[in-house]
């Protein structure tokens, strides 16, 4: 009884915030004449509320699972069922505990259940369509063994191959190729040290053209570049004023610069104004001394909701109150904007507006790494006070080859239209594949024009289902739940490719309706009437080229 009241007094809290805190829970629609015109161009994000029987269900499932969770662990304790987590050995017992036992409860007893559906092996080019390999496991998924076989041709809508560069065949990999005979793949030595290769050099300019910007610097790894460069840009007596949803390279960063943190609600323009007014106003706690500087963490398009950074309001809030912008481009850059450059060139702003541009090469350019961008004085600092700078390996050489080839295969520099087309038919792809989600049923997030396509699925036990049941009809998804996402938000996240043929995604959006059918996740609730809303009409559509 005890465990219901407090279900419902979790559940009355949570619909009520999530009701204030959604900006819209409907419908986002920002038009040119909107916030003073800052927009140039539509703003249109869906965030359907969680149907409150769906929340009910979802509590109640996760309550259910956390009871036979207790039970097994007693039953464990008593030997009474064979324990396969790490434990402490018995002459152990009067040390710290080096596992944290009740922290794992979520990994061993909910977890387990659906192991299944992630970390699965591939073995061919993470394409359009990929190999797996094929395993299975005789323990309820606390081991797996592998059968020598792989499952061919599986249509894969989970990676972050946004422009179809992750390919082994191509202009790409003919230059990486040919620079792993001169160079080597290995460079054995940091940047300031014997590791500074002329590709290097190439590397770092043409992305600060790209970007527009004066200067830029490239690193070995997208996740090192926010975690050890942002200590290098703030510390002690510096307020970081982080989005919510950041990413945890974002929020790894912060705290380890030693800056004071507060956090805004998710693209919530009110929330972020108000921290910035009372900073200045209130100033550092105790002392009320000014803050040495404040910078404001965003991400262009977030990795989880699929949503757009509301970047012009931001910049003007940034101007307003005099603070710093640090951009995170990971999944925008390459991904949006009619060259895609990113989010700037999406909105139609400025370069020299955003005082560091972040971004990854891992994605829409198919390799690896990251970059920082900016003014010169910012690249010349980072150069001497960043930690990845100063002690990381360099870039293996193919890897960069890899990025300044595609680059300019984006830019048209390589003297072929193949990375505007490119662009282009991921904006389409994009547009189609939503469209058709929305119209079959599905509850959608995020922006219409994001490649990031969560859809959700709610109920826990419905996470490892959906993705066995892609995966019996040769479709590869990826699925997200708690704690990646809130307790009751647990999702099916596609990423959108330029790779994908529209016969590709009919097959996927076949498969997808009719395991929704079969797991009755159809969630949507029509703003009108079924009689009145219009089907997606593929001959009025002028999507689809060639």
């Amino acid at each position: 009884v005890l465990l219901g009241v407090r279900l419902v007094i979790l559940l009355g809290t949570f619909n009520a915030v999530n009701f204030i805190n959604r900006q819209t829970l409907c419908l986002q629609v920002h038009q040119k004449t909107c916030n003073g015109g800052l927009y140039g161009r539509p703003f249109i994000e869906s965030f359907e509320e969680t149907p409150m029987l769906l929340a009910v269900l979802t509590y109640m499932g996760y309550g259910i699972l956390t009871v036979f969770g207790y039970l097994r662990d007693f039953l464990r304790e008593w030997k009474i069922e064979k324990c396969h987590i790490a434990r402490e050995r018995e002459e152990q017992r009067d040390f710290v505990p080096l596992y944290q036992d009740f922290e794992n409860f979520y990994t061993r007893n909910l977890y387990m259940r659906i192991r299944d559906g992630w970390n699965r092996p591939i073995c061919s080019v993470p394409g359009a369509k990929m190999d797996l390999v094929e395993r299975v496991s005789h323990d309820y998924n606390w081991t797996f063994s592998y059968t020598g076989r792989a499952v061919k041709d599986v249509v894969n809508m989970g990676s972050y191959n946004y422009l179809g560069f992750a390919e082994n065949a191509g202009p790409c990999t003919n230059a990486a190729a040919a620079v792993t005979l001169k160079c080597g793949v290995g460079v054995c030595s940091t940047r300031q040290e014997m590791g500074n290769l002329d590709r290097h050099e190439e590397l770092e300019k043409l992305t600060a053209r790209f970007l527009g910007v004066e200067a830029a610097m490239a690193f070995g790894m997208g996740f090192a570049t926010n975690s050890m460069n942002i200590p290098a840009l703030t510390g002690k007596g510096c307020l970081i004023l982080s989005d919510e949803l950041n990413h945890a390279s974002l929020v790894l960063g912060a705290r380890l610069s030693g800056s004071t943190i507060r956090v805004f609600k998710h693209n919530n323009m009110q929330s972020l104004e108000k921290l910035l007014r009372d900073a200045i106003v209130h100033g550092q706690p105790r002392t009320h001394r000014p803050w040495k500087k404040i910078l404001i963490l965003v991400e262009g398009i977030y990795s989880m909701e699929g949503s757009i950074v509301r970047l012009p309001e931001i910049l003007a809030l940034k101007k307003k109150y005099k603070a710093y912008l640090y951009l995170d481009e990971a999944h925008s850059i390459g991904a949006l904007g009619a060259n895609g450059r990113g989010v700037l060139d999406y909105f139609g702003l400025d370069p020299s507006d955003v005082d560091i541009m972040m971004g990854t090469f891992t994605k829409s350019f198919g390799a690896a790494g990251g970059y920082i961008g900016g003014r010169k004085e910012l690249i010349d600092y980072l150069r001497c006070h960043s930690h990845s700078a100063v002690y990381a390996t360099s870039m293996s050489a193919p890897v960069v080859e890899q990025i300044i080839t595609s680059m300019k295969c984006i830019m048209g520099e390589d003297g072929t239209t193949i990375g505007k087309k490119r662009i282009r038919q991921l904006a389409e792809n994009t547009t189609y594949f939503r469209t058709r989600l929305q119209e079959l049923g599905f509850i959608i997030y995020g922006n219409k024009d994001s490649p990031v396509i969560p859809m959700m699925l709610y109920l826990p036990a419905k996470i490892g289902a959906f993705v066995r049941e892609m995966l019996k009809r040769n479709i590869g998804v990826v699925v997200v739940g708690f704690p990646a996402t809130p307790i009751i938000e647990s999702r099916a996240r596609f990423c959108i490719s330029a790779a994908h043929t529209k016969e590709t995604l009919d097959m996927a959006l076949a498969a997808i309706s009719e395991v929704g059918d079969v797991l009755r996740v159809k969630y949507s609730q029509p703003r009108v009437p079924d009689a009145r809303r219009r089907p997606f009409d593929e001959t009025t559509y002028d999507g689809w080229e060639d």
